[in-house]
């Protein structure tokens, strides 16, 4: 199968990086890089072996106006150019993706001069029926992203995460933001099946937050490892902001220290905890070692033996009935603690035990839900 080739202008920036990443764990893609000291003269002979451009360079903080235009408007036209003159020699309608900016919309020198990139692919398009997409970008975040540059989440996540100060100067001011991941997965799409003429795309989903909440939400971050309350950050925008934060972790911050409670029985420790939907532990036992010998009313767990061989028994409070499970690490079994039935677990085997733990709630001390009992012999 012919790999669809794509060159990728601004391949060296943020968005560039992960599109590029991405394409390359595709057998369909192959990428073509062109950065920013690249000779927009070599674009003819680039553009003779190519299916589809991703138009990602751009100015956003030059140090002179004149600069938006020279490089959002200029180089999309000597692109546009190129790509139809390919056309008028060949026929071939290479599809060309365009980064632009939500400031498109605006009069400001930045939104002015992405205004004429999209005219200028707009008319590449009619004039040679390419397919061709617009993406009016709003904030796109997640990792790789430049801190202190141009992005607030960016900024946010890289100072967060090494105790550094931020800058807030309207807590109320709304954000619209897109994730990095949506972003490519919407361009991925468009490259394998373009439609032709020109198109504005909208990236989906899209989140709105004020910069006060999306402090507040990377600080979470920051603070769950010492009580080790982990937040929502399953799906949505929890989800992203939080890979995003966890990706600016420097290196001497990829691991944390856990509490370890030991005695003679082994050790225990707690991993990780959740609002609403309990924690996680795991202890040792050495041989012979029986661990538990108690009940709950309302709390319920679930054992996995990791390492060793274990007895577990149960003693239902009212009728006394006895249930012994055997299980072993060779086997992976969860066993469920019941309501109502007392039960321990003990190390069968002749060498440690480990054992990991969920509990349906956080352990609580003025509230344990955990009676001492006996439960067999």
């Amino acid at each position: 199968m012919n790999k669809i080739r794509v060159i990728i202008t601004g391949a060296n920036g943020f968005i560039g990086k992960n599109l590029a990443l991405r394409l390359s764990e595709l057998s369909e893609f192959s990428a073509v890089p062109f950065g920013r000291y690249d000779d927009v003269a070599r674009l003819p002979e680039l553009l003779a072996n190519a299916d589809a451009v991703v138009h990602l360079a751009g100015e956003n903080r030059p140090k002179d106006e004149s600069d938006f235009y020279e490089v959002n408007a200029g180089l999309t036209r000597s692109l546009c150019e190129a790509i139809c003159a390919e056309y008028e020699k060949t026929e071939r309608k290479i599809s060309l993706i365009l980064s632009s900016s939500a400031q498109a919309a605006f009069d400001n020198p930045y939104g002015i001069s992405k205004r004429a990139a999209e005219e200028a692919v707009a008319h590449l398009a009619d004039k040679t029926e390419c397919p061709v997409a617009i993406y009016r970008l709003p904030g796109v975040f997640g990792k790789w992203c430049k801190p202190n540059y141009n992005s607030v989440v960016a900024t946010f996540c890289h100072n967060i995460a090494r105790d550094l100060p931020i800058q807030i100067n309207d807590p109320d001011a709304l954000l619209r933001l897109v994730y990095i991941d949506d972003v490519v997965s919407a361009v991925i799409k468009f490259l394998s099946a373009p439609a032709e003429g020109a198109c504005y795309r909208e990236i989906e989903p899209q989140y709105n937050i004020t910069i006060g909440k999306l402090a507040e939400r990377i600080r979470d971050f920051e603070n769950c490892r010492g009580p080790l309350i982990t937040e929502r950050v399953g799906d949505g925008l929890l989800r992203a902001l939080y890979a995003t934060y966890i990706s600016y972790l420097p290196p001497d911050r990829f691991s944390y220290s856990l509490p370890q409670h030991g005695d003679d029985r082994g050790v225990f420790v707690e991993m990780l905890k959740t609002h609403d939907s309990g924690q996680f532990s795991f202890f040792s036992a050495h041989p012979g070692v029986t661990r538990g010998g108690h009940y709950h009313h309302t709390k319920t767990e679930k054992f996995l033996v990791v390492k060793g061989q274990a007895l577990f028994r149960f003693r239902h409070l009212i009728t006394d009935e006895v249930v012994e499970l055997a299980t072993s690490s060779e086997k992976p079994v969860v066993v469920d603690t019941i309501p109502g039935w007392a039960h321990d677990i003990t190390n069968i085997g002749d060498s440690e035990m480990i054992v990991m733990l969920w509990a349906n709630e956080i352990f609580d001390r003025e509230q344990p839900d955990t009676i001492a009992a006996r439960v067999a012999g």
